[in-house]
Order: structure tokens, then sequence, then C-alpha cells
């Protein structure tokens, strides 16, 4: 799913000038795909994808340790899971304007798939 970094960049670059903003929050705890420190992971998200939005310090999700902006995200947009938890990386959350959680997107869904409904929220 690491492709998908090439997605959120062009989502970046096509949305920038009208307030949008990719935010990414690694984590490891998803298989141990994270292992890396924040700047090993940062390198490899430039490097390989060309990232360009804002990169965060590696954080937990789920669990009693989880940040707390995902215990507001998971409890704003719970899912359809039988639990709220983060099933794997990637999983996306859509913010609007005021700062309310419009959309949780699961980790398989891709940033070609959210732009439509990006566009809507920009449009608002």
């Amino acid at each position: 799913m690491t492709p998908q970094y090439a997605g959120l960049r062009t989502l970046q670059v096509d949305n920038a000038e009208r307030g949008f903003t990719v935010l990414a929050f690694p984590c490891n705890q998803f298989g141990a795909q994270e292992p890396g420190t924040d700047a090993e992971i940062l390198e490899f998200a430039t490097s390989k994808y060309d990232a360009n939005f804002p990169m965060f310090s590696k954080i937990e999700v789920n669990g009693d340790g989880a940040a707390d902006l995902y215990k507001w995200l998971k409890e704003s947009q719970p899912g359809t899971g039988e639990t709220s938890d983060i099933t794997w990386n990637f999983e996306k959350f859509l913010v609007d304007r005021s700062g309310n959680v419009v959309s949780r997107f699961g980790p398989m869904t891709t940033p070609v798939e959210i732009a439509p409904q990006l566009e809507q929220h920009l449009n608002a």
C-alpha cells in the first residue's frame, strides 16, 4: 500500500491552493511495516514517492497508547466493523474546513477514489 504515498502527493499538489493538506501519521502497529525512525520514514516517502505533505512523528492509533487525535477521529467516524479500531496503515479520514470528520476510508481505498468526495467539500 505504500504506493498510496504517490496518490496522496497528487491530492496535495492538485488541491493545496484551495486550502487542502494531507497529514501523514506513520504507525508501526500493523505487521511492523513502519519500523524505522521518523527521519528514515520521511526519507523513504520523499525519495521513493516524492511525498510533499507534512509527515508527523510515528504514533499509535489503537489501544491504550492511541494518540488523542486518533481517539477523536475514530469516535467521530467509527467505521463499519465491530470496533472503531484502525484496521491497517493508510486508513484515511477527511476533515472539512470546520474541523468536522466527514468521512473515513479503509486502507484499500485509494486517493484517486477519495478525490470526488474531496472535491465536494472543497467547493462547499
